[in-house]
């Protein structure tokens, strides 16, 4: 099978099957939010990024093996709203950037800094915490060992920017991180998986860092 990253609501899940780690693609709800469910292949041990929206479709995709965790990438409602669902079906342990989880309806387990760990079986992820679209907002990198590295950016990145800021200082702050945490340390071949919408690499992306700084979003 040839992963594509192109997933619709109400249509299949798409699959990336990694050495380690499989990673299943699912668009959820009317703002056409990513779902990514994550199972390490050595424990079937199983995590989700963003229960945003739709639970019945998320926990058909979960299935009877559960899963340990939940990734929250940031506070914005549209990346909750299944949440509270998923928990009380899985009672699966929550994490969140810490200077977001307030925000979040749903109660924090573990608050995440940058640099933290998060395990889904055998496989570790590193948080990064990028300020600007939110407070708190995390992108997860997985530095596969047989490959390239894979970033989970919630509304951090995406095909041809930064996600949403306010004011010029938040955007300043949000593309400061992108560029020392992600773009400095990765190379080109890291894929993007945001949440919403179509995969990118970095290299596609990085070409046009100075065109964002000039345009300022």
């Amino acid at each position: 099978m040839t992963y594509s990253g192109q997933v619709t609501v109400g249509g299949p899940a798409d699959v990336h099957e990694l050495k380690d780690l499989m990673i299943t693609k699912i668009a959820v709800g009317p703002m056409n939010n990513n779902a990514y469910l994550l199972r390490c292949r050595a424990t079937d041990e199983q995590l989700l990024i963003d229960a945003a929206n739709d639970a019945e479709t998320l926990l058909g995709s979960i299935g009877h093996d559960g899963i340990a965790s939940v990734v929250t990438t940031h506070q914005h409602g549209d990346h909750w709203q299944a949440l509270a669902d998923v928990v009380a079906a899985t009672g699966a342990r929550t994490y969140a950037g810490r200077d977001d989880a307030e925000g979040i309806p749903v109660a924090t387990d573990v608050l995440v800094d940058d640099g933290d760990t998060i395990r889904v079986g055998r496989v570790e992820l590193t948080a990064r915490h990028l300020v600007g679209h939110t407070p708190g907002s995390i992108a997860l990198v997985y530095d596969d060992p047989h490959g390239h590295p894979h970033v989970f950016t919630g509304d951090c990145l995406f095909p041809g920017g930064p996600g949403r800021t306010t004011r010029p200082e938040e955007f300043n702050s949000l593309m400061g991180g992108l560029e020392t945490k992600l773009f400095d340390v990765l190379p080109d071949e890291t894929w993007i998986y945001p949440g919403h919408g179509n995969d990118t690499t970095i290299g596609t992306e990085r070409p046009h860092l100075a065109e964002w700084r000039a345009r300022g979003w």
